[in-house]
């Protein structure tokens, strides 16, 4: 049909008028992905935990999450802890048999001055998940953001 013989008629103006709000609460395509603490785990049995949907979904995909950092081990190293609750020490165990369901181990795209865990922070970087042990330092996760950087809230 030739676009001359196209005619909006009031009632098509108004449909497309409805659908806007849709479209505006979807959002750009590219937003980033918010993950919370209790989004992590679908169940936690005595086989052990089990990542949620959300986590395998999301895995190799940046993603935010919101937390407090625990102290690091030394100055100097380029990760840290993400923890659900402020903590006074590292809460990082030596085995993922131990690894606490409240922990995300974070690893910095590029070094930055370490907070106050009383600090709350927002962290950004690519999800992984699976028992990993670290190289260099010969620590296991289950749960990391890789190339991170974090900012204060």
């Amino acid at each position: 049909m030739p676009l001359s013989r196209l005619k909006a008629t009031r009632r098509d103006a108004l449909r497309l008028l409805a659908g806007l709000p849709l479209l505006a609460a979807a959002g750009p395509a590219s937003a980033l992905s918010t993950l919370t603490f209790d989004e992590l785990y679908g169940k936690i049995s005595v086989l052990g935990l089990e990542f949620s949907e959300k986590v395998k979904t999301l895995s190799g995909q940046e993603v935010s999450i919101r937390g407090f950092m625990a102290p690091p081990l030394k100055a100097e190293a380029a990760f840290f802890v993400l923890t659900e609750i402020p903590m006074s020490i590292c809460p990082f165990c030596s085995s993922d048999a131990d690894w606490p369901d409240n922990i995300i181990v974070v690893y910095l795209d590029e070094k930055q001055t370490f907070v106050q865990p009383s600090q709350a922070i927002d962290v950004r970087g690519v999800l992984e998940y699976g028992s990993w042990t670290d190289p260099e330092t010969g620590f296991v996760s289950l749960l990391r953001l890789r190339e991170a950087d974090y900012a204060s809230v």
